[in-house]
């Protein structure tokens, strides 16, 4: 793993007294201490305690009362914790600072997760991403802030609170401008979905690059969990290649669309997605040879065998939620 430094505009905020409180429940503390860094907050104090049953306690240990409070927790799943018991956690925590007099909370989860249920495509199906921002709102909620969510009109119309939805573009196309040079380029999507997604990215790296940059296309269809569909649109022989989409869980979609760039004459292969899901069987698909390298952001803390990998770099974004933080805050003062 190699941690990318970006070439970002310093952003200084300018508080207005007192300032805002930031907290970074537990497994979010070394992306809290990036976002505090940029904000130039302390990390107030909290306590984080577990009852012999499971169950979990959360309090501020800082009087937030008629304060703006910032929290940050990734909602990913690790080591100790389920995205379920994050979650939670974090819309507990969300309405013990109102409940104590908290004047306004922004909820800063890097990765948000339940976003890919947004539409039912089968009978009954959950509306997960709805449900969410349900949560969100009743909680207490006054602002949201999330990167790359999965769909972004639906995330738009799920929260009736403030929602930012940021993006890592800029940032990804700052790191392949500097490694093409004068090779022909193709961004692929993976998914006929995420095609708004590569479009957007492939117009970022154009103007960096100063040149023409492809589009192709990837058919996906899932159905109880299998994945299919050959269809390929586009260019890639004789290309260096970047794979995006917004995460990276088992690897399997990024996967089909590596192989299949390989099998059209493709130069290099590189995968790129803003959240670094890496479940289990991750570790086996992604390992291909054709994969010559994968570049993620920091919205998720990599476990092993991950951290070790040498192809995979990590793109810091907390200077993006930062900005967003401070404006939301500076539009909640006026």
């Amino acid at each position: 793993m190699r941690e990318v430094e970006t070439q970002a505009r310093r952003f200084v905020p300018h508080w207005r007294r007192p300032h805002p409180l930031l907290f970074a429940l537990e497994g979010s503390r070394v992306f809290g201490e990036r976002l505090a860094a940029e904000l130039e907050l302390p990390i107030s104090p909290l306590e984080e305690r577990s009852f012999e049953d499971g169950e979990k306690k959360c309090r501020p240990l800082a009087d937030v009362c008629g304060r703006d409070v910032f929290v940050v927790s990734g909602l990913e799943r690790d080591a100790s914790e389920s995205v379920h018991d994050r979650l939670l956690k974090l819309l507990f925590f969300i309405a013990t600072l109102k409940i104590n007099g908290a004047a306004r909370v922004t909820a800063i989860a890097p990765y948000l997760p339940y976003m890919r249920k947004d539409r039912q495509t089968k009978a009954q199906d959950p509306l997960t991403a709805a449900y969410v921002a349900r949560f969100f709102e009743t909680a207490g909620t006054d602002c949201l802030i999330t990167m790359e969510t999965h769909n972004l009109a639906a995330f738009q119309n799920a929260f009736r609170c403030r929602a930012i939805n940021l993006v890592a573009y800029e940032a990804f196309a700052g790191h392949f401008a500097e490694r093409i040079l004068n090779q022909g380029v193709t961004v692929v999507s993976p998914d006929l979905g995420g095609a708004k997604r590569a479009e957007m990215f492939r117009e970022r790296l154009e103007t960096r690059l100063r040149r023409p940059v492809g589009l192709a296309f990837m058919e996906k269809q899932r159905s109880q969990g299998i994945v299919s569909g050959d269809l390929f649109a586009g260019d890639v022989d004789d290309r260096f290649v970047i794979i995006l989409d917004d995460l990276i869980s088992s690897g399997t979609t990024m996967l089909r669309a590596a192989k299949a760039c390989a099998e059209r004459g493709a130069r290099e292969i590189h995968l790129c997605a803003t959240h670094a899901v890496f479940s289990k069987p991750a570790a086996a698909d992604l390992s291909a040879a054709f994969i010559d390298g994968i570049v993620v952001s920091d919205t998720i803390a990599l476990a092993e065998p991950y951290r070790s990998d040498r192809r995979i770099a990590v793109i810091p974004v907390a200077h993006f939620f930062a900005e967003a933080a401070a404006r939301a805050y500076e539009a909640g003062a006026e």
